[in-house]
């Protein structure tokens, strides 16, 4: 056993003091100083590249909202950090509210990860506003008080890449095959498509769960070619869509690909002449809108490429989540949480302004079908997508394209 001298006892216990009156009160004076916000979102894995973009997203808000005077005259201080998994997801949400001070929670892609921080946040009292998951669960039976939804869910995704494709005429009587992530997203958008298939006469001859560790769909491409389905469509999601597209092209199957569900950072990384079909977005760069032209200027310039659809989400939400708090003047979770319930408006620089819905925290807004441009008429690497127009029509309310009360099993306790 180490021993030490009565005098080095005495000397490091006053040492200790002194930090304690001197050093301990300015690191608190510091926190206080500034509003801390803790982010997550995976950087590693299926969805670490459209993860990526989001950072990057959310830090620019950061610095703008920072250079703009702040929230309620404090900096804002962004604790940004890979989710990874679901188990670690919940971990490091737990630490950011408890250890770091974290007043709220934001971010997240994946829809399991995201209902682990959905639970953390309930137990903590404080908001969270999940940027990317689309699970109609999270919104859905899973529901809470303290969560917030910002993107589309995989039933307005169904609804607006078959509505297109209705109009196409490529759905009443069609026979289609689908090829699905095996976990709580690609459940629950096989689900939303089952309900689509039915209610607009289209036959469902075929599906594959596919685990998300998935990279060679030669064995699930086969059981295409023996189906002989009139339309195949991808319900996967992250970089597996990528390596699908990529594969599909490969092996020259003769029927249309279109899917329910697709970022574009991985669209992009598909590669010109690979992707084809129609597909569905939140949002896209060359959106003809002056906010959002000048957001795309603004992070072209800075990261040298154009913002993908999660780097604009997690922009416009911490943008609100700012006009929120300096509105309310507080960053308590009740007071925010009544200010979102009341519908209020934001501008998430599209045609028109965004809510969220009171009953099951459901941010509604226009979602957009897109289709492929041709290699040879693609400028640069991104100029991959053409937005159809923006679902519902402008004429038809926002919410005709969301689950009703009805649909969603939605019961947020008190």
């Amino acid at each position: 056993m180490i021993r030490y001298r009565r005098r080095t006892l005495l000397k490091a216990s006053a040492a200790f003091v002194g930090a304690s009156a001197l050093g301990f009160p300015s690191i608190v004076k510091a926190q206080a100083e500034k509003i801390r916000i803790g982010h997550l979102t995976p950087l590693t894995g299926f969805l670490g590249v459209i993860g990526s973009y989001a950072q990057l997203g959310v830090r620019l808000a950061a610095e703008e909202v920072n250079q703009s005077g702040g929230v309620l005259g404090k900096q804002i201080d962004l604790l940004s950090e890979d989710s990874i998994n679901p188990a670690t997801a919940a971990t490091k949400a737990q630490r950011m509210l408890e250890q770091d001070g974290a007043v709220v929670l934001l971010g997240e892609i994946s829809s399991a990860s995201s209902l682990t921080i959905m639970q953390v946040a309930e137990r903590n009292k404080k908001v969270f506003l999940s940027t990317g998951a689309r699970s109609d669960a999270l919104r859905g039976k899973n529901c809470n008080k303290y969560s917030f939804h910002c993107d589309i869910p995989n039933t307005v995704m169904v609804n607006a890449v078959g509505t297109a494709l209705s109009q196409k005429g490529m759905v009443r009587g069609k026979k289609f095959f689908t090829l699905t992530a095996d976990y709580i997203f690609g459940h629950d958008l096989l689900k939303a498509a089952k309900g689509f298939f039915g209610s607009h006469d289209a036959n469902l001859i075929g599906d594959e769960l596919i685990a998300i560790d998935v990279t060679d769909f030669s064995p699930y491409l086969l059981k295409v070619r023996q189906a002989k389905p009139d339309v195949v469509c991808c319900n996967l999601a992250g970089n597996q869509v990528t390596n699908l597209v990529k594969q599909y092209a490969e092996f020259g199957l003769p029927y249309p690909l279109v899917g329910f569900n697709l970022n574009t950072g991985d669209a992009w990384a598909a590669g010109a002449g690979n992707l084809g079909g129609t597909w569905p977005t939140v949002w896209y760069h060359t959106l003809i809108n002056p906010a959002s032209q000048a957001f795309v200027a603004a992070f072209t310039k800075k990261y040298g490429k154009p913002p993908e659809n999660h780097a604009w989400i997690e922009y416009v939400t911490l943008k609100l989540l700012a006009e929120a708090i300096n509105t309310t003047k507080s960053t308590a979770s009740d007071e925010l949480i009544a200010y979102f319930e009341k519908q209020t408006q934001f501008d998430i620089m599209k045609a028109r302004k965004a809510y969220f819905r009171s009953w099951d925290h459901q941010m509604v807004q226009e979602a957009y079908p897109f289709t492929v441009k041709p290699k040879d008429q693609m400028k640069d690497q991104w100029d991959m997508l053409v937005l159809g127009e923006a679902v519902p029509a402008a004429n038809d309310p926002l919410e005709s394209i969301y689950p009703t009360r009805e649909q969603n099993p939605c019961e947020m306790k008190a």
